[in-house]
């Protein structure tokens, strides 16, 4: 295991503070409008928002290359937005309309966009996205995959099949776990044994690890976690503790409230903002409520799609 402390947040070609504050921003105020719409019931399925980890999303995908393949999971509309997705797109796949992302008949967790994929199935992405990582050295493109991952997909043999795999071919993937401290219902305590750090360093994987709500302080270990599997062709892990201010899934949640209020102290949005002007926050705030807007209006208006089988 390799512990990593060196701070890059004045490194020139990183986004500027302005950018990173309206992308985690525009998670919020989706994920927010997304859970006043599911009582309405516009949207089709079930839906988890990521209300709470957005500094992830927004640091990671500040420092990744468009062309790296993305695999996310069953809580995956802060990345697909981050990645660089359209929120309207993602807007009309959550209702199961025929602009949507794949159609409308992906819903909340089984998207595609791009080199962007997600799926709902626990653990089951991580065979993919390792597979992928191979054909990106097989095909010699330079570009990495990603695959995000949970702490309650710690459970799962699959990864530690794809740790191990990913370790003894030497493919370029950056595992990211984000640790919201409870796999549905279940805090991690009750859950996982040993470390996380542990489970990787054990197949010979380098590791990050943070324990942050700062954008910044998760961008730099992005830029070292990204810059090390690009580099040295190698599976590299961040970890990520972190912490879901909402349900695992609408209002499934049985935390002691004093707890959730505690982690929004340290909410992402409010560690940032004092870096930017009154205008800039202003500006970010107009921006992203009229891009919400539109999302969904036009998505209501879309149809649905055609039931029709063609011969």
């Amino acid at each position: 295991m390799v512990a990593c402390t060196a701070s890059y947040h004045n490194v020139s070609v990183m986004p500027e503070n302005f950018t990173l504050f309206r992308t985690m921003l525009l998670i919020r105020r989706f994920e927010e409008r997304l859970l006043a719409e599911f009582s309405t019931g516009k949207l089709v399925g079930t839906t988890h928002a990521y209300i709470g980890q957005e500094a992830d999303a927004a640091g990671i995908f500040s420092v990744t290359d468009p062309g790296d393949v993305v695999f996310s999971n069953h809580r995956c509309h802060g990345h697909f937005l981050a990645y660089g997705g359209d929120p309207y797109r993602l807007a009309a796949e959550l209702m199961g309309k025929a602009s949507g992302l794949v159609g409308g008949r992906g819903g909340s967790q089984h998207i595609h966009w791009r080199n962007f994929y997600s799926n709902g199935i626990q653990g089951g992405i991580l065979p993919v996205a390792t597979g992928m990582a191979l054909a990106e050295k097989v095909n010699k493109t330079g570009k990495i995959a990603l695959a995000f991952l949970g702490d309650g997909t710690l459970g799962e043999g699959a990864l530690y099949e794809s740790l191990n795999i990913a370790s003894l071919w030497s493919l370029p993937i950056l595992f990211v776990v984000e640790n919201n401290r409870y796999a549905q219902t279940t805090p991690i305590e009750l859950a996982v044994a040993g470390t996380i750090t542990g489970r990787f360093s054990a197949f010979g994987i380098t590791t990050l690890e943070r324990d942050t709500s700062d954008v910044l302080e998760v961008q730099a270990a992005a830029l070292e976690a990204v810059g090390s599997a690009r580099r040295n062709r190698r599976p590299v892990g961040l970890i990520l503790h972190t912490y879901r201010f909402s349900a695992h899934s609408k209002g499934d949640d049985v935390r002691d409230p004093a707890e959730i209020a505690r982690a929004r102290e340290k909410d992402p949005l409010l560690i940032h903002a004092p870096r930017l002007s009154d205008a800039e926050r202003a500006r970010a705030e107009s921006e992203v409520a009229a891009a919400i807007t539109d999302a969904f209006t036009r998505a209501d208006a879309d149809p649905f799609p055609s039931l029709e089988v063609e011969s």
